[in-house]
């Protein structure tokens, strides 16, 4: 079993720009994010992701944690909502899905996930931009794993994470 875990910061450590994550999407970050998105059994995104980035059509299914009904319901015929934990969500996403989960959430359902130790891989970009909301220690976040590689696209810096002690 792997959950991937994805994230696209800035520069200067915010993690969007006007509630959403495009803005500090570079090229290089989108292509390798849709890469990799194809390798997934399952999605989960949270509620505000539903609501702020664009999930209207997914290589695989996608699963809305929400309180309420997400409106991604009524468009993406791949998308399902569940009113639940993201630990529960991925014990359900396995049983439902398969074992290759993407974690395409906010900081905060991945930081949740890591503090429990639920997160096996995580792929981070960081590019030039700056001047966003939200902000996400890369120090953190980065002190989590146990490998990891960095590497740098025209200005992006992908860093490659992977815990010893996962659970694949």
């Amino acid at each position: 079993m792997t959950v991937i875990a994805t994230l696209v910061l800035g520069a200067d450590g915010s993690s969007t720009i006007n509630g959403s994550s495009e803005g500090l999407s570079s090229p290089a970050d989108r292509e390798r994010f849709l890469e990799r998105r194809r390798g997934f059994d399952v999605l989960i995104i949270g509620g505000n992701t539903a609501r702020n980035e664009r999930y209207l059509t997914t290589p695989a299914p996608v699963v809305v944690l929400s309180h309420s009904r997400p409106k991604l319901l009524d468009l993406n015929p791949l998308a399902h909502w569940w009113n639940c934990s993201p630990v529960e969500a991925l014990d359900k996403a396995r049983t439902q899905f398969g074992d290759a989960i993407g974690v395409e959430a906010g900081w905060a359902m991945v930081r949740e996930l890591l503090e429990v130790g639920e997160i096996d891989e995580c792929e981070i970009s960081v590019s030039p931009i700056r001047g966003g909301e939200n902000f996400v220690s890369l120090e953190f976040l980065l002190g989590h794993f146990d490998e990891v590689s960095e590497s740098a696209v025209d200005g992006t810096t992908f860093y490659s994470c992977r815990r010893n002690n996962s659970h694949a």
